[in-house]
């Protein structure tokens, strides 16, 4: 029978604490992933943000009925654009740019990567459902900050909201559940992994249509564009959501594993059944090399995906209109034509969503049979063949062809980030796998610099070099194909840790006596924990989670329709 350890005796636990979420008998693993999904669909908005710019954009309206100027109205060079920024921090008598309201975006990856670090250690003290809350506070809580800020049209406020402390609540809802996933599918690690942060993914997919749905017909104006309206309804709709999220985490006791299932011995070399303590993984080199291939491989992929549309129509100009011989300034001067080519490029933008969601499961699932240095090799070599192939497809002016390769490239994006979690529990062990997880996705902050400044600086370059518009990226793609060649060569050099960094049996208990878990014994399986498959509890909490993903995957279908007409 089930024995606790002395540190659990005592004082019960409190509704929040680690030890009060340990499963019971009869509980049901495969509740753990729509968990996950809950909190994980709701902040994986952060990549839908840009619906709401151009509604930004033209908030304020003058006496003449019209938006008023941008705080950067006239500016051309990043100097100038950041003295209108600073303007438009505290402005009331101007409109904010996208460029404004792009740094949006950089608070959110970087506060990501920045608080898992920090955060990371404390989280796999506090358990899932504490950082769940605390995660759910932050990016709620956020959202209605920012609706202050642009009720208040105080830009500060909206970077402060939703940028600094939402962007706080990405970090601590992102590595979440990666910790728990993990414990409980050590059978299927990738897998399980891949279908909580396919959630991230799929976020914009029903936030963006939502947000839209909420301006457009319920809180839109003459004279308000209904965007602080809409913060403040998404808030309340996230926090229902993310709160059943973390109430709903469970962790295994110790010990436990999937009945039937028996750890490999001596099994595959690159995966341990040791674990490496969280102040010592960033001490080896195989922490570093995992960093630097999800680095590159982000880069590569991150800046591409932001530019996806405008690189669509300055390739293929007006091809995608049906007049094959219209350069994309041309195309431009016509409204009809230029509108129809956006929606084309909304539907590659959709296109591309999609690939990159379901190769999130995809290829974590495919890393538990092909091995996870395996599947980096993939994206690695595959990604790189197809920056180049895709580069040939610019030329040839190949349509179909160069949406194919970027199809693949986005799922391998997104497969990346899946896949990472597994990599580091087969290295590392699971007893930190979270904490170092958060740690590592210091490399998604530097990714998110690195990526569309290179993509970017380098087309605003070619094209004032006079470069034409459908010649813009093929040196780009060239550059990225580098990227990932460097990204193989650090994943070649990835070796299991040295046995000196692995933490004695005594150690490994010591932590577990830190944490107050409640052991159970080598019959584990016989108590039912974690069994039970897809009954009725799980089939209703997926279908929780589900139903708003299949409407959102509906809408994103739906855009993407006018890419084939």
């Amino acid at each position: 029978m089930a024995t606790t350890s002395n540190a659990a005796i005592g004082a019960q636990p409190g509704w929040l604490d680690r030890e009060a979420i340990v499963a019971k008998p009869g509980f049901n693993r495969w509740m753990v992933p729509p968990a996950a999904l809950c909190i994980h669909l709701c902040i994986g908005m952060a990549y839908g943000f840009s619906v709401f710019w151009k509604p930004l954009q033209g908030a304020l309206i003058g006496a003449d009925g019209k938006p008023l100027p941008e705080c950067s109205a006239g500016a051309v060079t990043f100097g100038e654009k950041a003295v209108g920024t600073a303007r438009a921090l505290f402005a009331t008598d101007c409109n904010w740019s996208q460029f404004d309201l792009g740094w949006m975006y950089t608070f959110f990856f970087v506060l990501l990567g920045v608080s898992a670090a920090i955060w990371g250690g404390w989280l796999e003290r506090a358990g899932p459902r504490k950082a769940g809350l605390v995660s759910t506070i932050c990016w709620c809580g956020g959202l209605l900050i920012a609706a202050f800020g642009v009720y208040t049209h105080q830009l500060w406020l909206m970077w402060l909201g939703s940028g600094v402390i939402g962007g706080i609540g990405l970090g601590l809802g992102y590595i979440s559940p990666v910790s728990t996933l993990i414990k409980w599918f050590p059978d299927r690690r990738g897998m399980a992994t891949g279908m909580a942060i396919m959630g991230f993914g799929g976020g914009a997919m029903i936030g963006s249509p939502l947000a839209t749905l909420l301006m457009d017909k319920v809180f839109k104006t003459p004279t308000e564009p209904g965007v602080w309206q809409t913060f403040v309804a998404m808030a309340a709709i996230y926090a229902v959501f993310m709160t059943i999220g973390s109430f709903r985490y469970r962790i295994p006791p110790v010990g436990w594993k999937p009945e039937g299932w028996t750890a490999p011995v001596n099994g595959k070399a690159m995966i341990t059944s040791n674990h490496v303590h969280l102040d010592n993984a960033h001490k080896t080199s195989a922490f570093w090399l995992i960093w630097l291939a999800l680095c590159l491989n982000v880069s590569a992929g991150i800046g591409i995906i932001g530019a996806a549309s405008p690189m669509l129509q300055e390739t293929f100009g007006g091809a995608l209109v049906g007049q094959a011989g219209l350069g994309y300034l041309d195309m431009k001067k016509d409204a009809a034509l230029a509108a129809t080519a956006a929606a084309v490029g909304a539907g590659f933008v959709g296109i591309i969503s999609l690939f990159n969601i379901f190769g999130r499961i995809f290829w974590a699932s495919s890393s538990d049979f092909l091995g996870r240095k395996t599947t980096y090799f993939i994206f690695f070599t595959l990604g790189a063949a197809l920056y180049v192939l895709a580069a040939s497809a610019a030329d040839w002016k190949l349509l179909s062809l160069f949406v194919l390769c970027f199809c693949v490239i986005a799922s391998m994006y997104g497969g990346g980030f899946s896949t990472v979690p597994a990599y580091l529990a087969d290295i590392f062990g699971t007893q930190f796998v979270g904490a170092i997880h958060g740690r590592l996705l210091t490399a998604w902050s530097t990714a998110g610099i690195v990526g569309p400044v290179i993509v970017n600086y380098l087309h605003d370059t070619r094209y004032a070099e006079g470069i034409a518009p459908d010649k813009l990226y093929g040196q780009i793609f060239y550059i990225l194909a580098g990227l990932l060649v460097v990204g193989f060569i650090a994943n070649l050099l990835i070796r299991p840790v040295d046995p000196k960094w692995h933490m004695s049996e005594e150690e490994v208990a010591a932590e577990q006596a830190k944490l107050k878990s409640v052991a159970v014994t080598e019959t584990t399986g016989s108590f039912g924990i974690g069994r039970g498959g897809l009954d009725a509890k799980a089939v209703l909490f997926w279908t929780l989670v589900g139903v708003p993903l299949a409407w959102g995957v509906w809408q994103t279908v739906e855009k993407t329709l006018v890419f084939f007409r």
